[in-house]
């Protein structure tokens, strides 16, 4: 309950110090296939997303595609059981792209809403892999309170270094998420802090851009 309604009574407002998406669309390979592609949610878990609590849905453009989770929060302190402090999600999607196409993330923004106190520490990490292929390093944001508003973080990855799915194999994309919350020197005898990815109305979407390229032509 004291979720929702800071959520309601704050909007749109960002946390301060929250790293903002990187302007503009993210880099594109090739041209964006014009055939439908779609999404399915293959694999779901993790303390932060009970199978049921994330959709996903593509951009109608095939530009994106969008995840939103309806129970990831993590908090400390009074209120907070101690496993809380962390939850983590684990994604396994599969990407039904146009045949001559494969695909890299060379973007995901995430949003959320915090509520830290004082001397607290919110953290946002994430990590990218394909199915049997080795995958990124993890990377994290950080956000001091006091802080009492939504969150904005992203990850970027330069055109040159993108991993693209192999070229006719159907390989599911996995995405590693975290949120941890340390109370640190706020007052957790008596307040809670937390930081949460999820959303009640489905207006905080985490975004994944997509990099296109044509798959060589067999002969």
């Amino acid at each position: 309950m004291l979720k929702k309604l800071l959520i309601g009574s704050v909007g749109a407002v960002l946390a301060a110090g929250a790293q903002a998406p990187v302007a503009g669309a993210a880099p594109a390979a090739d041209p964006v296939p014009a055939a439908r592609v779609t999404v399915d949610l293959v694999q779901v878990n993790g303390s932060g997303c009970r199978p049921g609590s994330a959709t996903a849905a593509v951009a109608a453009d095939n530009s994106a595609f969008t995840v939103t989770y309806s129970e990831y929060l993590a908090q400390v302190g009074k209120g907070a059981k101690p496993t809380e402090f962390r939850k983590n999600c684990q994604l396994g999607l599969r990407v039904n792209v146009p045949q001559g196409f494969t695909y890299a993330i060379a973007r995901a923004d995430y949003r959320g809403f915090a509520s830290l106190e004082a001397g607290a520490v919110g953290k946002q990490l994430a990590s990218y892999y394909f199915q049997g292929m080795s995958g990124t390093a993890v990377r994290t944001h950080t956000f001091k309170g006091p802080q009492e508003g939504n969150w904005q973080a992203s990850d970027t990855t330069e055109i040159q270094a993108l991993e693209f799915a192999p070229c006719g194999a159907q390989r599911n994309f996995n995405i590693n998420t975290e949120l941890r919350v340390d109370g640190g020197t706020s007052d957790t005898a008596n307040t809670t802090s937390f930081m949460a990815m999820d959303s009640t109305d489905g207006s905080l979407e985490t975004v994944y851009h997509f990099a296109w390229k044509q798959c060589p032509t067999r002969r």
